[in-house]
């Protein structure tokens, strides 16, 4: 992308610079603005309507307490959210506040579209926020252009039933996950494994990677693909297909479950909707972590960042809603139109993971142990870009158009070549 950005031409580049430009006056004009004036916040939700409208929750609170301010949600679909954001940040036109994949605010931070929130106290979030996933949303020099707006990770869904009829526990590491599917198979159930959330994707393998010791990055950004943890973890999530039959389907979880599947890895936001959704499946599904592998038991940890744009006219508000977005009183807000909706949350704090959750006790204990042992996105320089290839070249060994080694080496080419 910086090439790309270099390649613009001069009218461009002039035309970027006067957009800057206008941004620095239009902070000034702020701080000289009468306090009690009335302003309107445009906050760009990457997600569903439903999520958007538990945001608008939190923001008509923060209007109750500042009464001279509006903020207004408006929906961005994951299909698109990214291109319309990118579009947005070099343009300079566009919203106040945005959402969406934990990373995002960091590349669009480099392409200066994003306030540097160290610079309005928002460093002081990071005390209440979850290391990993601090990390995550924060610039390798240490800029903080987003801030973790919630979280999300993966469980191991399984029918009680079914185990029970090959007289089976839910398997806690990976010998004995496959060891588990064996004995599944042999007690005649014909669908003993699935994966939804990361299934043929990079984040699939993150997992496998990080259980094996191994990361995608080193602490200084190079590519790590290239190490025994990387190639051990590779063939595992390999082997899970092609020999013990691992669907290459996406199927979704609840669906997979209802259909007979013995054991599926999923999202947290199945759990609000399987008893409902449905309903023959009630007293007959359980929940766990994900199986660890010989490094531990990490998880994939998902989530949004929320940032400011560089662009705002009413920068001060807006780093302070997003201030708001942590208080109890926020996430209180969230969590209980989460529920009326039955959709999932998380909130970015891990102190209110079951209090502060809409699940179960029993169900936000398995995310926040997850959670707790988890990694999320690395935040190094190309990431975003290089994701989607990456996931191309890990399909190709899963596939069998290419061995475990050769995937390996052109994943890597892939996130030294986006890295600028």
């Amino acid at each position: 992308m910086r090439r790309m950005m270099a390649a613009c031409s001069t009218v461009l580049l002039a035309a970027l610079s006067a957009a800057c430009a206008t941004s620095g006056q239009t902070q000034t004009q702020q701080a000289n603005q009468n306090a009690n004036a009335p302003v309107t916040l445009s906050f760009w939700s990457t997600g569903g309507d439903d999520e958007t409208a538990t945001f608008q929750k939190a923001a008509d609170l923060y209007k109750q307490k500042h009464p001279n301010v509006t903020v207004k949600v408006q929906t961005l679909s994951w299909s698109d959210a990214y291109a319309k954001l990118l579009a947005a940040a070099t343009s300079r036109n566009g919203p106040d506040i945005i959402s969406g994949g934990m990373t995002w605010t960091i590349q669009f931070g480099a392409r200066g579209a994003m306030v540097d929130l160290r610079k309005h106290g928002l460093e002081s979030l990071k005390a209440q926020a979850l290391p990993a996933q601090w990390e995550s949303a924060i610039s390798p020099d240490g800029s903080v252009y987003g801030v973790p707006l919630d979280m999300s990770t993966l469980a191991l869904y399984y029918r009680t039933d079914l185990l029970e009829q090959a007289k089976v526990e839910p398997p806690k590491t990976w010998e004995e996950l496959t060891a588990t599917i064996g004995k599944l198979k042999a007690a005649g159930v014909k669908k003993p494994y699935g994966q939804d959330w990361g299934n043929l994707d990079w984040i699939g393998y993150f997992n496998y990677l990080y259980q094996a010791g191994g990361s995608f990055y080193t602490a200084d950004c190079k590519p790590s693909l290239n190490t025994p943890q990387a190639e051990q973890a590779l063939k595992y999530w390999v082997d899970l297909y092609r020999e013990h039959g691992a669907p290459t389907a996406t199927v979704e979880g609840a669906d997979a479950l209802d259909t007979g599947t013995a054991m599926v890895v999923a999202g947290n936001w199945i759990a609000k909707g399987i008893d409902i959704n449905k309903p023959k499946l009630k007293g007959k599904w359980a929940m766990t972590t994900i199986p660890a592998g010989p490094a531990g038991p990490t998880a994939f940890i998902g989530g949004r960042a929320i940032g400011v744009t560089s662009f705002s006219k009413y920068v001060q508000t807006s780093t302070d809603f997003v201030k708001f977005m942590y208080s109890d009183e926020a996430i209180t807000a969230i969590a209980d139109e989460a529920k009326k909706r039955n959709i999932s949350y998380i909130p970015p704090r891990p102190d209110k993971i079951v209090n502060g959750s809409v699940f179960t006790p029993e169900q936000a204990q398995v995310f926040e142990a997850s959670i707790k042992t988890g990694k999320a996105a690395p935040g190094c320089p190309g990431w975003d870009e290089s994701a989607p290839d990456v996931t191309k070249q890990l399909q190709s060994a899963i596939l069998g158009k290419a061995d475990i080694k050769t995937a390996l080496a052109e994943a890597a080419k892939v996130m030294e070549r986006n890295a600028g």
